[in-house]
């Protein structure tokens, strides 16, 4: 039976695949920071779906740790068929107030361990030829929001590139962009979305179900809901400095 890894799959999009992943009969390898909540998490999928269910506790912002999902990842004796880069947080202030220090783990988290993570599967997947790869980035890398919209760019179009690269395997690799979704993201954040219309809030197994099946067609990234395919399309075909103030605007909002 194929593996699925998945990080940040206690929560939110991370915890609609995995639910997602299980019930299409993947064994699963759950990373997360919470040791507690990832063995709630796995107990629970593993009774429902009859699965084996392995628990990675590690911060992906901390070296070492990430170190022990890449060796996970690399392990040719327990291949990694689906990988789901997933893990990730917000900082609501702006750059010019916020502690650099957490700049940096945005950074790492966001951008440098999805990297590191995809260069330490991918080998074992070419010599398979075989394997999909799910980077979760946002609709956000489309417009100049500060520097998570900057990370989540960076993952937007390193998975674009690869898409590329990788066209002539049967590797699948696709870019999950969506927009504002129910999750814990945005109180974990800290971040006022009382002033966001229901209209723009997307649910996460509608975002996740529609993820898997663009990647599974070949399609480089996936925009979830007809708001934010909309507002993609403006961010990336519109006047520059019409989408400078739009990432302004969406910025103020999480304040």
């Amino acid at each position: 039976m194929a593996t699925a890894l998945v990080t940040g799959a206690t929560a939110g999009i991370g915890e609609s695949f995995t639910r997602l992943l299980a019930a299409k009969g993947f064994d699963l390898v759950l990373v997360a920071r919470d040791k507690k909540r990832l063995q709630e998490r796995a107990d629970s999928l593993a009774k429902k779906y009859k699965i084996a269910v392995e628990v990675l506790p590690a911060d992906l912002s901390v070296p070492a740790q990430l170190a022990k999902v890449e060796k996970r990842l690399a392990n040719p004796k327990a291949p990694i068929e689906v990988l789901i880069n997933n893990a990730g947080f917000g900082i609501k202030d702006s750059f010019l107030s916020s502690d650099i220090a957490d700049e940096i783990l945005l950074m790492d988290v966001l951008a440098k361990a999805p990297m590191q993570l995809m260069h330490a599967v991918l080998p074992q997947m070419l010599k398979r030829d075989s394997g999909t790869i799910i980077n979760v980035s946002s609709v956000a890398s489309f417009i100049a929001g500060g520097t998570y919209s900057a990370a989540k760019s960076y993952l937007t179009v390193h998975t674009e590139s690869l898409h590329t690269e990788l066209s002539n395997t049967n590797i699948n690799i696709s870019a999950l962009c969506p927009g504002f979704t129910h999750t814990e993201f945005h109180q974990r954040g800290k971040m006022k979305m009382s002033g966001l219309p229901n209209f723009m809030w997307l649910e996460a197994d509608r975002v996740v179900a529609e993820s898997w099946r663009a990647a599974l067609k070949g399609r480089a990234i996936c925009i979830p809901g007809w708001q934010y395919k909309t507002l993609s399309t403006i961010a990336r075909f519109g006047p520059r400095p019409l989408v400078r103030k739009l990432g302004i605007k969406v910025r103020a909002r999480q304040r």
